[in-house]
């Protein structure tokens, strides 16, 4: 067993898994930003505008 090279691959999986982690958050962040501004853009002239949106697929 080579003990360097499993450090060296276990280190790189750490890596790789920090990044897809700290890459999902700022996904997540400018999702929510973009749904709160979608949010504010609804005209507001109805008391429960921007709490229900329907959707039809």
């Amino acid at each position: 067993m080579d003990i360097p090279a499993l450090s060296i691959a276990m280190h790189q999986a750490s890596l790789v898994q920090n990044v897809n982690i700290a890459l999902t958050k700022t996904v997540m962040q400018n999702a929510q930003a973009a749904a709160e501004e979608t949010v504010k853009m609804l005209p507001s002239q109805h008391p429960t505008a921007g709490h229900v949106i329907d959707v039809k697929v």
